[in-house]
């Protein structure tokens, strides 16, 4: 089963995606962590990607999706995957269509996960992280004993430059340019499941369960 995950920023990917992986037992293909690892291993790939970042440049699609390509064709993916945050745009997705037409693989479900703005800004807005330690805290759905102090440590807790308000709001309004020509691209291809990302985790997990078996009428 091949899947593609997508949502905003805070709208729980990261956790959903590692509960995909855990169920139905297929890879996690992130570009971030393929890109390091292709520039580790000093592939050709890798060593030009390297140069461009190096340069300060941002890589071209056919760098992304060249090394797309050389993940999804290892062993590991043989009966699945997940691609998550990838493709980005309307050009990503017609290049990941040829690689995989190439491939003969196709995409099963592309994975919309839907939160209103408002609940990402009161989610992201209220994340706080201890200087010393590390240890994350929540203003709203995990506070400290003693506002700004880490319970474990004594540290001072701080707000990350991009989890204020304002900066999710550009965050959320790059993503909305970017992610909404992909919804209806993959709608008309029959393959867009738009799960809501409101509720528990246990939740939000058992609708994208529904979505993927085909259990439920929410999708798209």
């Amino acid at each position: 089963m091949n899947l593609i995950l997508f949502g905003p920023p805070g709208a729980g990917k990261g956790t959903q995606s590692q509960f995909i992986v855990d169920r139905f037992n297929i890879p996690q293909i992130s570009t971030g962590d393929i890109l390091r690892a292709a520039v580790k291993a000093q592939t050709d790939l890798g060593l030009k990607a390297k140069a461009i970042m190096d340069a300060g440049s941002l890589l071209p699609d056919e760098v992304v999706l060249g090394v797309i390509r050389d993940r999804i064709v290892l062993q590991d993916c043989a009966a699945g995957f997940i691609l998550d945050g990838f493709p980005r745009t309307i050009q990503q997705a017609d290049g990941l269509a040829d690689i995989l037409s190439g491939l003969q693989v196709k995409i099963d479900h592309v994975i919309s996960l839907e939160v209103p703005s408002d609940m990402i800004i009161q989610r992201l807005s209220g994340r706080r992280t201890c200087v010393a330690c590390g240890k994350g805290y929540h203003n709203m759905y995990a506070p400290p004993k003693v506002e700004g102090v880490c319970d474990w440590c004594k540290g001072e807790l701080v707000q990350r430059t991009d989890d204020h308000e304002e900066s999710i709001k550009n965050r959320l309004l790059t993503y909305e340019n970017q992610t909404a020509p992909l919804k209806a691209y993959y709608e008309q291809l029959g393959l867009l499941r738009s799960v809501q990302g409101v509720g528990s985790v246990e939740e939000i997990r058992q609708r994208i369960v529904g979505v993927v078996q085909g259990l439920s009428g929410d999708h798209s």
